[in-house]
Formats: structure tokens, C-alpha cells, sequence
């Protein structure tokens, strides 16, 4: 019976091995008939992106994810199906490329091989950047914990302590890592001085990350640094015991390199602040101080520099102040030198006569604004018929002025002058205006008109003309009644009878024409006098200053020079006169602003005696000596409009 049942048993056991083999046969069989797909990469790193292309055939399924340990892979997207009867291609979009990532293709039956392929594996990293926007620092209470994506053995990084200050962040300690098996790194930072400012920045291929995790940490002790001569004082503070040391280190770009002794002392617990002085090397270009508890140790150094923006500002503030004193100075020193005729280098040393030809209040308050810039600050010795008219005191205190206009008459007394500043190298300025134009034709008028007349007759009208003109003066110097300005347009008539012949005979190089800005224009002014240089006021004052003579200066030789210093000072000093008569004459402007220069701004005695004027006093014509031909005609410096 014994032997039965062994036999027995023995049958069953085999029947049960051969059915297992069956079954193993078959799945090897079925395994083989599908193999791993075939498939290449093409990698776009621009776009980040991975273009996966498989054989004809079945279909595919294909995706990207982070190899970061031999369980398995994280991350990636949803596994994207290529049907090589409609398109071989599929893109796989990857967010960092780094060496970790892995593209699979499986065919599309259950518990399919994987084909795996790793494109960035064994390259160098084409942006950093992916490594440090994949990766995290996590701390913990006794060390720090850096993760990727892949493990850290792909990445050769190095980690140190640094101390943040300003912009920059000084590497103090260098940290070693303990890998674990996860693939992620750890820091032991135990012993290490958790103060705010106290970093640990990462580096990869040049690259650097840093991340503060002590941010939130209260430290147990403080110092600060006062400045003192050549030395700088230590304030410490500590809410425990401890031994504190200190040394001088120059600051650069790769740390702070240590220089001289270390110094030290010790503070009791939740002691007063404890001073501790630190010697200085001048030596170096930027000095700073590291201090750090020595004992109990902690691991990182506090550099602490003298904060050079408070020397910086306080630098800028000196030199701005400076620079508004020497503002001042130079303000001051102009405007005495001004108010001193600036010392003869810009001065008007010829007499200069100013004829007014418009009775309108506004020209006759701009000439005066002028004549007044011209003596007061230029100290040019001035003849306006004005002038010359309101007193006898002020004509007999004027140099070279002699008789005033009301004991002379408008004629001689212009004559005299018109012949005393050209002899003098002087200068004649005629004020022009829109009435001087009409007035102009219509001396012209009576000009053509009595053109035919003998001489004789002429003579006898010129001696009329002076006897009337000369009763016609003495007349306004008694009536108490008439205006100063009611001897501007005799004057005025008599100039024209001077610069037409001045004209004829070629000698015109005394004489200018002077308009001002918004009181008339330069077409106003007729083009028989287009060979008379003309100036617009103010915005050519330098200009009529150099045609008076008043911008250079004269040498011990006698010779004129120019010289950049008085040439820069007269440039400025013209530009500041040019504003002040631009000031004057802006006053006067918004008065005639939008009107047109009418004879009806001309008072009643120039209406009373306009008649007289063109009638019984005739003016004395051009010379009939005149030289034939045309007098040669040159651009003037400044014509507006």
C-alpha cells in the first residue's frame, strides 16, 4: 500500500510541471511576435521641444519624463499615439532640458517593452538656467535639502556660505554635500550662524543660484561698526556667553581676503554692549571687517564694510554746494562787472546818435529803453534829440552835446551831431518804424517834384527851411503845452536828407538801421536802403554791439586781439544786456501786438505840421555833386522779418 501511494503522488507532481512549461512557451512566443519599437529624435533646444519619428507599421505610443531613480521615471505628459498610416511624427514639448529626461516609445498592447532614449545625456547643459528653475532648496531645522528632477550626480555643483550684503554676495565657507538615495543633496547646517544675511549660493558652469533660508531666523547676537581715525569700532551684543574675533579683510569680487591680526573678546550673556576696536589697513582699496563667534563655533563670517554712500552723498552734497556758490560768484561777479562797464572789454568807447522816427509812445519808450542800455551799461556816450531837448542841464552835463535842439532848431542842431560822431568814428542809428516809411515817400514825393528846380531857388528854400525850422524849435522850447517828442519828426526828416546823401556819396559806413521786434518789420524798410545794414532788437543786440565797436578789447600795442576769456565774458555779458532790453521792450509790446503801424498813432502836432513840412519847409536834397553809378550793396548781419 505504501509503495502505491508514492507512485501516486509522484504522477500528480509531474502532471503539474509539464502544464507550467506549456504556459511559459506560450508567453515567450507572444512576447516575441511584438517587439520594442524603432524610433529617432530630432531636438529643437530653441523651443524646447523633441520630435519623436517612428518606423511604418504598428501604431506607437510615445513620452517624455525625468529619470531620477531606477524605479521609475516622474513627471512628463500623457503618452501622445502615433498611427504611422496617418503622420510618423509626434512633438513632445519639454518644459528644462536636462541630462535626466527620457523619451519612451511602447507599442499600444498591455504590458508593452519600452524603448527608452536620452537626448541631453553626456552633453553639456545649453541652459543652466533649467537647472535651477527645476530645482528647490528645502530647509530643515539641522541642514538644508537641494532636489531636482534628476539626481544630483548628473550636476557637478558646489554650495557655500555666503554673506549677502548690498548687491553682492561674499562666499565666507565652502559646504560639502551628502548625497542620499533619493538623488538629492544635504547640508548640515547645525553649527552654522543663521542670521538673516546668511546665504548659500550654488554654482554650475559659471552660474549661480542663491537662496537665503535663514530669512526668518532670529539671531543671538548683533554687531555694528562706527568709523573712527584710521581704526573702526565693533558694537556687540549677545543674548548668550560666547567669545566673538574679528580681522580686517579687503573686499573684492571673489571674497573678502583676510589682512593683519585677529582680535577678540568675550561677552557675558545679556550683557551691555561691548565696544571692540579694529586697526586699519589703508592699504587695500575697499577695507571691510569679519567678525564671527569663535567659541561656541559657528561656521560663517559677518563682513561688515564702512557704508560708503553716506562719504558718497555726503561728497555730492559739498560739490553741489560748491557748485551753487561758485554759481553765485560768477552771478555776482558779472553783474558787478556790468554795473562797472565790465572793465573795458565791453565797452563803447565812440559816441553813438540815435534818431527816432515815429512819435508813437511805444517806439519812443523802446528807444529810450535802448539809449539807456546803450550809456548805463555800455558807457557809450549817447545823442538823442530827446534828451538834448528836456533840459539844458542834462544837455550841458553830456560831453560833446553843446546847444539843445530848442535854441538851435531840429536841423542844425542834427546836422551838428549827424557831422561830430561820423568824425568821431561814431555810430548813426536810425529807429525805424511803419511811419518812417510814409514819411520816407513822402519826402520822396517832394524830392521828384521839386527835382527840376535851379539851384538858386533851392538855396533860398534851404534858408527858409533852416529859419523856419529854427523858430519852429525855439517855438517848442518855450510852449509848455507840447510834448518832448513833438521835435522827432523835423529830426527825423533832416537824417533822411543826410543818409540820401551819405548814400550818393558813399558814405553811408556809419550809419544803421534799427527795428524793433513787434514794432515794425524789415520790409517796412525801404530797398533804397537795402546797402545799410539793418538790426532786428533784441535778438540782434550782439550784433549792433559789434557794429558799435563794443566787443573787443584794445592791447598795450594798440592793436586789437581777441582773446578766448574776454571773448567768452563779452558773449555773456551781450547775452545778459540782449535779455534785459528784451525785458524793457516786452512791456511794450502786448500795446501794439495785432495792430498794424498806422499814421493814426502819430500825435496831432506831427498832423498840424505835416502840411508845413511838405510845403513851406522843404529839406535840403541830396548834393548835386553826387558820384554816378550805384553805391555797392552787402548783406546786412541780421534781416528779420
Amino acid at each position: 500500500m505504501f509503495r502505491f501511494k508514492r507512485h501516486f503522488f509522484t504522477a500528480v507532481a509531474f502532471i503539474v510541471v509539464s502544464t507550467l512549461l506549456l504556459e511559459c512557451t506560450t508567453a515567450c512566443q507572444v512576447e516575441n511576435h511584438y517587439p520594442k519599437p524603432d524610433f529617432d529624435l530630432s531636438v529643437n533646444q530653441s523651443s524646447k521641444s523633441v520630435t519623436v519619428t517612428v518606423e511604418p507599421g504598428h501604431k506607437v505610443r510615445t513620452r517624455w519624463c525625468y529619470l531620477k531613480s531606477k524605479e521609475g521615471c516622474i513627471g512628463g505628459i500623457p503618452a501622445i499615439t502615433i498611427d504611422p498610416s496617418k503622420s510618423r511624427s509626434a512633438l513632445l514639448e519639454i518644459p528644462f532640458l536636462l541630462p535626466c529626461v527620457s523619451v519612451q516609445a511602447y507599442y499600444t498592447h498591455p504590458d508593452a517593452s519600452r524603448r527608452q532614449k536620452y537626448p541631453f545625456q553626456g552633453e553639456s547643459l545649453a541652459d543652466v538656467t533649467d537647472v535651477w528653475r527645476s530645482s528647490k532648496l528645502i530647509p530643515f531645522e539641522s541642514h538644508l535639502q537641494w532636489s531636482s528632477e534628476c539626481p544630483a550626480i548628473d550636476f557637478q555643483i558646489s554650495a557655500s556660505l555666503c554673506w549677502q550684503h548690498e548687491h553682492l554676495c561674499t562666499t565666507v565657507l565652502d559646504l560639502t554635500p551628502q548625497e542620499t538615495g533619493d538623488g538629492n543633496l544635504n547640508y548640515n547646517t547645525s553649527a552654522v550662524d543663521k542670521h538673516p544675511n546668511m546665504c548659500v549660493k550654488f554654482s554650475l558652469q559659471g552660474s549661480n543660484k542663491i537662496y537665503c533660508p535663514f530669512h526668518s531666523r532670529k539671531s543671538p547676537w548683533k554687531v555694528y561698526i562706527r568709523p573712527g581715525r584710521q581704526s573702526m569700532f565693533l558694537y556687540l551684543t549677545s543674548s548668550i556667553p560666547a567669545k566673538f574675533s574679528a580681522q580686517v579683510c579687503a573686499l573684492s569680487g571673489e571674497g573678502c581676503t583676510p589682512m593683519g591680526q585677529v582680535h577678540s573678546t568675550t561677552i557675558e550673556g545679556n550683557s551691555t554692549e561691548t565696544r571692540m576696536l579694529v586697526p586699519l589697513h589703508l592699504s587695500a582699496e575697499k577695507i571691510c571687517v569679519q567678525v564671527w563667534q569663535s567659541d561656541p563655533v559657528l561656521l560663517g563670517r559677518r563682513i561688515l564694510c564702512m557704508d560708503g554712500s553716506h562719504n558718497r552723498w555726503g561728497l555730492c552734497a559739498v560739490a553741489a554746494l560748491v557748485v551753487v556758490v561758485a554759481i553765485v560768484l560768477l552771478g555776482v561777479f558779472i553783474h558787478r562787472l556790468t554795473k562797472i562797464r565790465a572793465a573795458g572789454w565791453i565797452s563803447i568807447q565812440t559816441p553813438v546818435l540815435l534818431v527816432c522816427s515815429s512819435e508813437h509812445s511805444a517806439q519812443v519808450s523802446a528807444m529810450c529803453a535802448l539809449a539807456s542800455i546803450l550809456q548805463g551799461d555800455l558807457s557809450a556816450t549817447v545823442h538823442m534829440a530827446l534828451w538834448s531837448q528836456s533840459s539844458q542841464t542834462q544837455a550841458g552835463a553830456r560831453a560833446g552835446s553843446g546847444n539843445g535842439v530848442a535854441d538851435l532848431g531840429p536841423l542844425p542842431w542834427l546836422y551838428g551831431q549827424w557831422e561830430t560822431v561820423l568824425k568821431a568814428q561814431g555810430k548813426v542809428l536810425i529807429i525805424w518804424s511803419p511811419e518812417a516809411k510814409k514819411t520816407y515817400e513822402t519826402w520822396r514825393e517832394e524830392r521828384v517834384k521839386n527835382k527840376g528846380k535851379d539851384e538858386e531857388k533851392d538855396g533860398e528854400k534851404e534858408k527858409d527851411l533852416e529859419e523856419n525850422l529854427k523858430l519852429y524849435g525855439r517855438k517848442l522850447g518855450k510852449s509848455k503845452n507840447e510834448k518832448p517828442s513833438s521835435v522827432i519828426a523835423p529830426v527825423f526828416m533832416a537824417a533822411l536828407a543826410c543818409l540820401e546823401g551819405a548814400l550818393q556819396e558813399c558814405k553811408c559806413q556809419g550809419v544803421a538801421l534799427v527795428y524793433f521786434q513787434g514794432l515794425c518789420r524789415s520790409r517796412d524798410i525801404p530797398k533804397a536802403f537795402r546797402g545799410i545794414p539793418r538790426y532786428c532788437l533784441p535778438q540782434d543786440f550782439r550784433g549792433i554791439i559789434q557794429e558799435l565797436g563794443g566787443i573787443r578789447r584794445q592791447t598795450k600795442t594798440g592793436t586789437f586781439r581777441w582773446h578766448c576769456w574776454p571773448r567768452l565774458l563779452s558773449k555773456m555779458l551781450s547775452i545778459w544786456l540782449a535779455r534785459r532790453l528784451a525785458r524793457s521792450l516786452q512791456a511794450l509790446l502786448p500795446q501794439t501786438h495785432g495792430k498794424k503801424m498806422q499814421g493814426s498813432s502819430v500825435t496831432t502836432s506831427l498832423k498840424m505840421n505835416s502840411d508845413k513840412t511838405q510845403s513851406g519847409l522843404k529839406l535840403p536834397l541830396a548834393s548835386n555833386k553826387a558820384r554816378p553809378g550805384t553805391v555797392q550793396e552787402h548783406e546786412p548781419l541780421h534781416v528779420s522779418s
